[in-house]
């Protein structure tokens, strides 16, 4: 039932990007283009739709957190709060890729439906980012001899959204839209 539920969420939203034309990078670019302001070229449509977006979202999560999860057994709420160097480090990289491109990740994986070779090339470096990203703990980190008995094998999936390093050395899962599917032929021993 929650893979259902996955799939319903990222339909709707994938939906409200098309709706309000956020899947098109020169809204996007349009909006953090502020020199535009003083010649009318500048594009607020992106604020009012960020704007509705935290409205609702708002509302769903202060209704959500007072009742108990309809389909999982329980909520799973962030639990970090601090303001630390990776934070700060991933949000400009994050920006500055959204101010070159005017892609983040949401809008990027609907446009692949266009199969444009400029968008099909950015999914594909975000995937090889994320995944340096995650496997950089696991490729800086001494070898143990438990690690070095049998290689993770990683799943092959066409799109590759997010890759997580799950018990860096034991296994792997791939998360997508809140799915996890564990390569269950290579389980963590019972250290």
């Amino acid at each position: 039932m929650s893979v259902l539920a996955s799939l319903f969420c990222g339909f709707v939203f994938g939906y409200g990007l098309i709706v309000s034309g956020m899947i098109q990078p020169t809204k996007v670019l349009g909006f953090l283009d502020i020199f535009g302001i003083p010649s009318g070229a500048w594009d607020p449509s992106l604020a009012v739709v960020m704007a509705a977006g935290l409205t609702v979202a708002g509302i769903g999560y202060a209704v959500v957190r007072r009742r108990p999860p309809l389909i999982e057994k329980e909520s799973l709420w962030p639990t970090k709060t601090d303001i630390d160097s990776s934070l700060l480090t991933g949000a400009l990289l994050f920006g500055i890729g959204w101010g070159l491109v005017g892609l983040c990740p949401g809008p990027a994986v609907v446009n692949l439906a266009t199969l444009s070779l400029p968008v099909i090339v950015f999914v594909i470096a975000m995937a090889i980012g994320m995944l340096m990203h995650d496997l950089r703990p696991v490729l800086t980190a001494a070898p143990t001899s438990s690690s070095l008995t049998r290689p993770p094998r990683m799943a092959s999936f066409g799109v590759v959204l997010e890759i997580r390093a799950v018990n860096l050395n034991r296994w792997f899962s791939l998360n997508l839209s809140g799915m996890t599917i564990k390569n269950l032929g290579w389980q963590p021993s019972s250290e």
